[in-house]
């Protein structure tokens, strides 16, 4: 099989040099199996022919067949058109060309008998087609019906000829040449259980599908095999881990007893304790912990992570944190330090503008093991950094650090691997955490700390300005402090900073007695650091400010953000910001400001933001949104590159893969059963090359 698939396309009928030279570059179609693979993006329904008196211009596209009664050019020669008449049993529909008039005169014969396909318009009072697909009505295609698959294609693949109807007919060439050579890929049982078509009538019906029926049934197949593959990668990537890499068993709970009893400051939720114990499980169980915890902005993470390092301190190891920038790894730091001295546990920051004679104390401190915690940023990397023994490394805002430096990470040991927890406050789909993470555990705090009153959240138009400015002073009067944040996006920096300073101004203007702050990402670190503190004081009520407060400062007498052209902001960087205010027990609010010209997708990132407070509905609605690349900002190591199964929709086909692979794997995890021989073949003959196993070559 290999080896047919792996054939260049220049070899196949009607391809040659150039063409496939072009379709190399347009489409990264290279081989049989590329070609084969590139699968419509949509069907057009050829399924049955409409009477002309039955259209109307509301209609997607439709086939007619009629004869062509009269045709005529008009208009000036610069924008000249062609018209013909075709009529049917039932009455006439005006055809157009603006483009191509010679080659379509050479085509069309009046009274001839054609096939035709198209969107009606409305153009006055009439209905007509323009540019429609028109063919000759032959006996072999009269009786033809089927749902016409469509592909990608570009404009530069378009002017050689290389259109979706010249792809549809390299993939019938294709497709013959292929009947015998398509090999099954997954076992009869699975087939059979989850009622999936075999591999060679699902490549079959996905391009040239009989009816809606069997296009259903296809798709599901491809996309099912698709996903089956993605987690058989990842849970034979955990199997094989946790069979390698034995943890040490972190079990003295004597730390975290004396804290629970005499320092914890509040009681935890019950989300929190679940977490705890999960963690706690995996800590003492001798295998190494790889764990991804979950948890709004909020929800409570920080006192999680000192608990768990508890474990490890207690146990006699040393505990990491590490944090992608220098505010947020203080502010780690603070949060964590105010615990350690209660508890005489040393801990110590490291970034890079640490001073170089702090650094020397640090890196020898932690080598002798008078260190217990150390909070920093990337530099917590670098070789210079040795423990004495590191028993738990926890990683902020995972999504942000490279697999190769989480990993340098827990080589900082010798004879043991660190238990890894990964934290994030960026809630992540089920779907996309179980692709992107599926060699992880996950735990979820799905709730918030006892008292938290959740956030209001309304969408205001420029026009009710005054009221907002209104409802800010109110606020104020109370005792509270705001943010208003403007956007600023990179390519238009100059303009958006414009803005901000207007913003500003306007701000003073309409507040001329209250102390306002500004920070953006232009300012230099240390007026930036004295803006932030000023606000956190409370010496200035509000905060005029870009996203660079994102992720960072925590004030929890702020009660109000106020957005700026919210509809300039994605979901979850809009989820971000709320989560700057609500860290108090007062009532908080959060106002999306924008005017009255909204896209359909503005619309909904708004309405979704307006109805829910839960980071993983406004999660899965972003995923639906913009498509898992774009979430992640990396497609991390082509786990995401997907052929035709799409994270947004078909989370239910997903859950149904991964449980498959799993018993698969449960029961026989090096695949040497006969009835697994499909699964190995495939495995072995994708291992040398790409990720995603369900590929055909």
């Amino acid at each position: 099989m290999q080896g047919f698939f792996d054939t260049k396309i220049e070899f196949l009928k009607g391809v040659g040099p150039q063409k496939a030279a072009l379709l190399n570059k347009e489409l990264n179609i290279f081989t049989y199996g590329d070609l084969i693979q590139h699968y419509p993006f949509r069907y057009e329904d050829r399924t049955k022919f409409y009477p002309i008196n039955e259209l109307n211009g509301s209609m997607p596209y439709v086939q007619i067949k009629g004869r062509v009664r009269h045709i005529e050019a008009a208009g000036p020669p610069r924008k000249r058109r062609l018209k013909a008449y075709l009529r049917d049993e039932s009455g006439e529909i005006e055809l157009v060309w603006f483009k191509g008039i010679q080659w379509v005169l050479k085509k069309l014969q009046p009274g001839v008998e054609y096939m035709v396909f198209g969107k009606p318009t409305m153009f006055g009072s009439k209905l007509n087609i323009a540019h429609p697909e028109i063919e000759l009505l032959t006996n072999n295609n009269d009786g033809i019906s089927y749902l016409h698959p469509v592909y990608n294609t570009t404009e530069r693949l378009k002017q050689k000829y290389l259109d979706s109807k010249a792809i549809s007919k390299l993939q019938r060439v294709l497709l013959q040449l292929s009947e015998s050579r398509i090999k099954e890929t997954l076992p009869q049982n699975l087939q059979s259980e989850y009622r999936l078509l075999s591999k060679k009538e699902a490549l079959f019906n996905v391009h040239f599908p009989e009816n809606a029926d069997a296009l259903q049934k296809a798709l599901f197949r491809l996309k099912f095999e698709e996903l089956f593959y993605v987690q058989l990668r990842l849970l034979k990537l955990k199997l094989a881990r946790i069979d390698k890499f034995k943890g040490k068993p972190l079990q003295d709970t004597s730390a975290l007893t004396r804290f629970y009893n005499e320092h914890l400051p509040f009681d935890l939720t019950s989300a929190q304790k679940r977490v705890i114990k999960e963690i706690y499980h995996d800590m003492k169980s001798g295998q190494q912990m790889n764990r991804l915890l979950q948890g709004d902005v909020g929800s409570g993470k920080t006192i999680v992570a000192f608990i768990c390092m508890l474990l490890a301190v207690g146990s006699g190891c040393q505990a990491v944190m590490m944090a992608p920038t220098e505010i947020l790894a203080s502010q780690h730091y603070q949060g964590l330090q105010e615990y350690a001295d209660k508890m005489e546990i040393t801990i110590a920051l490291l970034t890079g503008s640490t001073k170089k004679s702090e650094r020397k104390i640090i890196h020898s401190y932690l080598k002798s093991g008078d260190l217990n915690i150390i909070v920093g940023t990337h530099a917590l990397l670098e070789d210079i950094v040795q423990f004495k023994e590191l028993g738990l490394a926890i990683v902020d805002e995972q999504h942000r650090f490279g697999v190769a430096q989480r990993s340098r990470l827990w080589q900082k040991n010798k004879d043991f691997y660190p238990h890894v927890l990964v934290m994030t406050a960026t809630p992540i789909p089920r779907t996309l955490a179980m692709t992107l993470y599926g060699d992880l555990d996950v735990s979820v705090i799905d709730e918030l700390p006892a008292g938290r009153k959740p956030i209001k959240t309304v969408h205001r138009y420029d026009a009710n300005r005054l009221k907002v400015n209104g409802f800010m002073k109110e606020q104020i009067a109370e005792g509270r402090q705001v943010y208003v944040v403007y956007p600023l996006i990179e390519e238009s920096e100059k303009l958006d900073l414009k803005h901000l300073m207007d913003g500003y101004e306007s701000i003073c203007r309409s507040f001329p007695d209250v102390p306002v702050s500004i920070v953006h990402g232009k300012m230099k670190p240390d007026a930036k650091d004295y803006e932030m503190q000023r606000f956190v004081k409370g010496e200035t009520k509000i905060m005029v400010a870009t996203t660079v407060i994102e992720v960072g400062v925590n004030v929890p007498n702020a009660s109000v953000m106020v957005i700026e052209n919210a509809e300039r902001f994605g979901l979850a960087q809009l989820h971000q910001l709320r989560g700057r205010v609500g860290r108090g027990a007062d009532q908080s609010y959060c106002i999306l400001m924008s005017s009255y010209k909204l896209s359909k997708e503005a619309r909904i990132r708004i309405d979704t933001m307006v109805k829910t407070n839960n980071g993983f509905e406004i999660a899965d609605t972003d995923l639906q949104l913009r498509g898992p690349g774009d979430l992640m900002g990396t497609q991390q190591s082509g786990v995401l590159d997907l052929l035709i199964a799409d994270l947004g929709k078909d989370g239910k086909i997903l859950q149904a893969a991964r449980s498959a692979a799993l018993a698969i794997l449960n029961d026989d995890p090096e695949l040497e059963r006969p009835e697994n021989r499909n699964v190995r073949a495939q495995v072995e003959s994708m291992r040398k090359t790409v990720v995603n196993w369900s590929r055909i070559s």
